[in-house]
């Protein structure tokens, strides 16, 4: 008998320690609170990809517009501005714009004051899901335009695109040659994002006299990145 109870001793003891040390390495099962950037997550309409407006048309009506009816803007044509510079157009990721190495190193910034359905504040987009992400709260228009040197265009705008540039991620592949390769990215980019406003029938002026810090502060980049462009956007008048 005694035989008998020290081999189910043993038996017991082998399971207690089998299960201990399985659930050591278990992460917990407790939810996680959902986090302040996953309340402010937008999700953008499809994009289309088909006009009525030959590319030679857009070519050849291009202009740099600084003034603006003071009309709304509808997220979907957010949407479609934001698709034409950074979209995703391959499954593999590559994007609208060409990117030396297909590294990327541009960011996309939306300064809303005036569009349909969309709460003024500063969004980041995310080409990956195409959705924006809220990063500052309110209408930062009039204070961009402050920190853009006084431009008008700015502040009147629908909206206002700030493209930034994060070059590690470039640099790091291309050395210092690769500061070169990410202001033609970001010149690819603006040049897409004018040329779809312009088939669309909006209004677009490409900016880059601005004050950096200020920028930066405003809109509450990351260290590593470096605003390039301010693009305000509006109907024509």
């Amino acid at each position: 008998m005694r035989h008998h109870y020290y081999w189910d001793y043993l038996f017991s003891l082998a399971i207690v320690l089998i299960t201990f040390s399985c659930s050591c390495g278990r992460p917990a099962t407790t939810s996680t609170p959902p986090s302040s950037e996953q309340e402010t997550t937008i999700r953008l309409p499809e994009p289309r990809y088909d006009s009525d407006v030959p590319i030679e048309q857009s070519l050849l009506q291009r202009r740099s517009i600084r003034s603006y009816t003071g009309g709304s803007l509808t997220l979907r044509e957010v949407s479609q501005l934001l698709w034409a510079a950074q979209g995703i157009t391959d499954p593999r990721g590559f994007r609208t714009a060409p990117s030396a190495g297909a590294l990327y190193p541009l960011e996309m910034y939306v300064v809303a004051g005036d569009v349909q359905g969309l709460t003024s504040g500063v969004y980041r987009y995310e080409p990956d899901e195409h959705r924006l992400v809220g990063i500052v709260d309110g209408d930062r228009r009039v204070e961009l335009a402050d920190v853009a040197l006084g431009q008008r265009c700015v502040k009147e705008g629908a909206i206002a695109f700030v493209l930034t540039a994060v070059y590690e991620r470039t640099t790091s592949k291309y050395g210092d040659r690769g500061i070169r390769y990410v202001h033609m990215e970001v010149g690819h980019a603006a040049q897409n994002l004018c040329l779809q406003a312009t088939a669309m029938g909006l209004g677009t002026v490409t900016i880059g006299a601005f004050h950096d810090e200020q920028v930066t502060k405003l809109i509450n980049l990351p260290e590593n990145e470096q605003p390039l462009y301010i693009i305000p956007a509006g109907r024509k008048q």
